[in-house]
């Protein structure tokens, strides 16, 4: 059987109605462990791309995914340091609390690590920090001591798996402004609160019915009029 292929000019595209959502375990020891080691993978669905080298809002892919994922090499910020490169055009990506251990029964001498990033617009370390999160995954050794405790040593090849995801913010969230819909939804609840408190008295509740009624007239006549 042939390996079951969904990437189209170096983008990841699913059939409607299919939706790539693995797990850490499986991202980590099903798809970059046969990365690194030139295994077939699973599918062909995780695409190529330097994602230091982009903005988050740039990179391949709808913005009606919830996730998107992609192969990245490491590439060194310094000669002498193994620190990867995270600046991009327009900010930088910042690691945020600490690094989760991932292991697996069936892997042994082996585990991931995942690294959690957050994207900030503007020069380091003054930037503003955004709603962009990157979960970027490594391969690293274990060793066993005679204790059976597991100490983690060196990564393994030169391949990262990036998970990149935009936290949604609540529409009910006061003054929020991170889609159209919490606008508009702010604004209805002003003109309802408006509205609630012109209610007060029976003279301008029926004013007010007067006055609208009066209007849906008028624009029923301007339609019947046109046409």
């Amino acid at each position: 059987m042939d390996k079951l292929n969904f990437i189209k000019n170096g983008v990841s595209r699913l059939p409607p109605g299919f939706r790539f959502q693995p797990t850490d375990e499986e991202l980590v020891f099903n798809y970059l462990k046969c990365k690194i080691f030139s295994c077939p993978l699973p599918a062909s669905i995780i695409p190529e791309v330097n994602v230091c080298k982009y903005d988050p809002w740039d990179l391949p892919g709808g913005c009606d995914e919830q996730e998107r994922h992609f192969f990245s090499s490491k590439e060194a910020k310094y000669r002498n340091s193994n620190r990867m490169s995270r600046t991009t055009k327009c900010g930088y990506w910042k690691a945020t609390g600490s690094d989760k251990k991932i292991s697996s029964s069936t892997c042994n001498g082996i585990a991931g690590l995942r690294k959690t990033l957050v994207f900030y617009e503007g020069k380091s370390p003054n930037g503003s920090r955004t709603d962009w999160i990157l979960h970027e995954y490594r391969l690293i050794n274990v060793e066993t001591t005679n204790n059976s405790a597991q100490n983690y040593g060196n990564e393994i090849g030169e391949w990262v798996l990036c998970r990149l995801s935009v936290r949604k913010r609540s529409g009910l969230e006061y003054g929020s402004t991170s889609t159209p819909n919490s606008r508009l939804m702010f604004d209805f609840m002003m003109v309802n609160n408006k509205t609630c408190s012109s209610t007060s008295s029976s003279c301008s509740s029926s004013s007010n019915n007067i006055e609208v009624s009066s209007n849906v007239q008028d624009h029923e006549q301007d339609y019947a009029d046109h046409f």
